[in-house]
């Protein structure tokens, strides 16, 4: 049994939001196709009041953006990419090319091939987000893409120095000053200045993660990255109500449309952090987005079990899981739908989107169901091969094909099969017809 002592925005309020930011996207994506150069810039000016000739840095801003970092600034940056390259390499070792003859002859592999232009968003509207810089070149790179292209929205009427510097020093190719939609449709589509590339990556908005939804299959993405979700699993042993207050009011800062959950399986504890929240609002610097979300996407749940509460935490399938409960090891070995979790007390989710090397580009909207978050294999297409090395071997195959073939009525296939049985295993077959069981293969 569980019970909800604080729920949020309905999900009809939610759909109707999604469809209006559904036709805004389709609008712009059908213009950037129409227009290319001319509608981006538009876009730019309109969204992000930015206007230049080429949304491209120059080797000369890039540098100017490095050498601003302080020398601890530098360091920082560096120690977190160290961490994220550190995972990813160790992820990219984990994933080996094969070769096996499977039986005598029959040679079966796969090898492991990096996409070839990879486009990554690096939000940047209300923060800086330079982790992201982290997360998306720094993988793309170690998993072998030659052409790593970012784009990241201006910060303050010019471009953010701290995400130009990250993207420059985690390897990118490319850098544009370009946000929202009309980045996501030049990486996608391409424009007369921009080459359009075969990925897109990275986490933004509802805008950024709707126009990534509109153009898969015109190129492959990552996941549905959209506005950050938190669920916060917490019992009294674990946790106490001021840090729980603090890891959802830390994440929900993101901006006013992010989901900050709490479920627990003690009322007390879950009024007593409702309380916290409301005290810290008053303090924090980001109060504005958080109270917002807060107010329309904030729950609260309370469950009499840690069985009850696994199955709604994988009902909710959130993009981020804190567990700071006695037993944090029970939702890492039961839990099924979620993005990343967060184990214990000492960690949190700050430390993953920042710093601590696994990836923060994580699935939302419940598409924890049936992906985990952005990782070296995104970047990687495991491509399979074949190779027959005797006669023998081909007319076996071959035999056993001719009749599926003649199974499913595909003459044609089946001829492919046939031509191979006359010429290798010297047998007759009729023209578009099947191969009669040899000794080998008779039922």
């Amino acid at each position: 049994m569980a019970i909800w002592l604080k729920r949020g925005a309905a999900a009809e309020s939610k759909a109707e939001a999604d469809r209006k930011v559904r036709d805004v996207v389709e609008a712009a994506l059908a213009d950037i196709e129409k227009r290319g150069d001319a509608a981006v810039r538009e876009m730019s000016v309109k969204f992000d009041g930015w206007d230049r000739d080429d949304y491209r840095l120059s080797q000369a801003e890039i540098d100017a953006a490095v050498d601003s970092l302080s020398p601890q600034e530098r360091k920082d940056i560096e120690f977190a990419q160290a961490q994220v390259r550190n995972f990813a390499q160790i992820q990219r070792e984990s994933m080996k090319d094969v070769e096996v003859e499977t039986m005598p002859g029959v040679v079966l592999g796969h090898r492991n091939v990096p996409i070839q232009a990879a486009g990554c968003y690096v939000p940047g509207g209300k923060y800086p987000l330079l982790a992201s810089a982290h997360m998306s070149v720094i993988t793309a790179k170690v998993a072998g893409v030659p052409r790593v292209v970012t784009c990241a929205p201006p910060f303050q009427g010019k471009p953010a120095r701290a995400i130009v510097a990250a993207q420059a020093l985690a390897g990118a190719d490319t850098i544009y000053a370009l946000g929202g939609i009309q980045a996501i449709g030049a990486m996608a589509i391409g424009t007369e200045t921009i080459d359009p590339v075969d990925i897109l990556v990275g986490p933004g908005n509802a805008f950024v993660a709707e126009a990534k939804r509109q153009l898969f299959g015109r190129v492959g993405i990552d996941l549905f990255a959209g506005p950050t979700e938190t669920l916060i699993i917490a019992d009294e042993i674990g946790c106490d109500p001021e840090m729980a207050a603090t890891d959802i009011l830390g994440q929900i800062e993101h901006g006013p449309d992010s989901p900050g959950v709490l479920l627990t399986n003690s009322e007390s504890f879950a009024r007593a952090t409702m309380a916290e929240i409301d005290r810290l609002l008053e303090i924090l610097p980001t109060a504005d987005h958080a109270r917002k979300a807060w107010e329309a996407f904030g729950e609260v749940i309370v469950a009499d079990s840690y069985e009850m509460m696994v199955r709604i935490a994988d009902d909710i399938a959130s993009e981020h899981v804190q567990v700071m409960t006695a037993d944090p090891d029970y939702f890492l070995q039961n839990m099924t739908n979620y993005g990343a979790l967060f184990l214990g007390n000492r960690t949190n989710v700050s430390f993953g989107d920042k710093v601590i090397g696994t990836n923060h580009t994580l699935p939302t909207k419940k598409a924890a169901r049936y992906t985990g978050g952005l990782w070296v294999g995104k970047f990687l297409k495991t491509c399979t091969y074949q190779k027959v090395l005797t006669d023998e071997a081909s007319a076996l195959v071959g035999e056993y094909c001719s009749r599926l073939c003649a199974l499913e009525g595909f003459a044609g296939h089946g001829e492919q099969a046939n031509i191979r049985v006359r010429r290798f295993g010297g047998r007759d077959v009729p023209y578009a017809g099947q191969a009669a069981p040899s000794e080998l293969t008779k039922a």
